[in-house]
């Protein structure tokens, strides 16, 4: 989907999966300051709609997702995950139930794929699954802000903000009334900076719900069978993951920040030294600097300094070892 805003002056195209929104609208880190004073929106519509309807649709979801909803609230805000039968990150879900309907955001390009696997499980249940990304766009607004709600918006507020459901035939409207508008790559670095992962950049096709610190935010360990329940389970109580999420401080100095798949290694063992891990995200933050996000074994020490490929980086403990 290639948003209308787009065609707005200074507007820069984001490239590879955010494709379709802008990723910048001229002067990254004042669209950075402006989100995290609370104020200006920023425009999601690339991302995936999916829609499920009918009376039985809780209690269907809940034998397929990582988290309860069997009770899920009208107007409460949560994430879920879907899993292979090993346990990998398949899908993201970021959903609200607004009493007759349960909406989910989801990564651009998944929809597709998530709307045939759940219309695969329907069976005898009373639910209707939609893709409604041709009639929906979603608008992130910062946490703080005090931008109006069109009635009738279906509306998903966490911690990080409001997530609204549009109608796309309005969004050119109201970003005009209550921007200024943000870009994509300003909403990716504080996502980075607030240590949040993110399906296809801090996931690949072994990514465990561990790995990344979502048990207990999208995975909830006291609920009935789901698929990759078996795996979610016996790392839980008998083991540990693999690999562990960090958050890097990157050397300033350098002109180019180290891209996802860059490798990462003990800063003793140079440039050469062996690959404990990659980078998965990096960004240009308005206070902290160059950023970035990355997995590593979950043996590196907690303390010890790193390399992203040339660049030096100091980590923070993201998942404990």
């Amino acid at each position: 989907m290639k948003s209308p805003l787009l065609s707005l002056p200074g507007a820069v195209p984001a490239e590879g999966r955010d494709e379709g929104v802008a990723a910048h609208y001229g002067d990254l880190f004042r669209e950075q300051r402006a989100l995290a004073d609370g104020s200006g929106l920023v425009d999601l519509s690339h991302r995936g709609v999916v829609a499920v309807t009918g009376s039985d649709r809780l209690a269907w979801l809940h034998l397929l997702i990582t988290q309860h909803v069997t009770e899920l609230a009208p107007g409460q805000a949560t994430e879920a995950l879907i899993l292979s039968a090993n346990g990998h990150i398949e899908h993201a879900l970021y959903l609200v139930d607004d009493g007759e309907t349960v909406w989910m955001h989801v990564e651009p390009g998944t929809q597709g794929d998530l709307v045939a696997y759940l219309e695969s499980m329907k069976f005898f249940y009373r639910v209707e699954v939609a893709d409604r990304t041709e009639d929906f766009a979603v608008v992130h607004l910062p946490a703080g802000s005090i931008a109006e709600v069109p009635d009738g918006a279906v509306v998903r507020e966490t911690p990080h903000g409001r997530d609204l459901f549009l109608p796309r035939a309005g969004l050119e409207a109201y970003a005009a009334e209550h921007g200024p508008l943000a870009g994509v790559l300003a909403y990716e670095a504080l996502r980075v900076e607030a240590h949040r992962p993110r399906l296809g950049f801090e996931t690949d096709h072994r990514t465990i719900p561990h790995e990344l610190g979502l048990i207990g935010v999208a995975v909830h360990l006291q609920k009935g069978c789901y698929r990759g329940q078996e795996t979610v389970a016996r790392v839980h109580n008998l083991g540990k993951p693999p690999r562990r999420l960090v958050f890097l401080h990157l050397d300033g100095s350098e002109v180019h920040l180290p891209g996802p798949g860059t490798p990462v290694r003990l800063a003793s063992d140079g440039p050469e030294g062996r690959q404990l891990g990659f980078v998965t995200t990096s960004a240009r933050h308005h206070e902290l600097g160059p950023i970035a996000l990355a997995l590593v074994k979950r043996n590196v020490a907690v303390d010890a300094p790193l390399l992203a490929g040339d660049t030096a980086a100091a980590q923070e403990t993201v998942v404990e070892p």
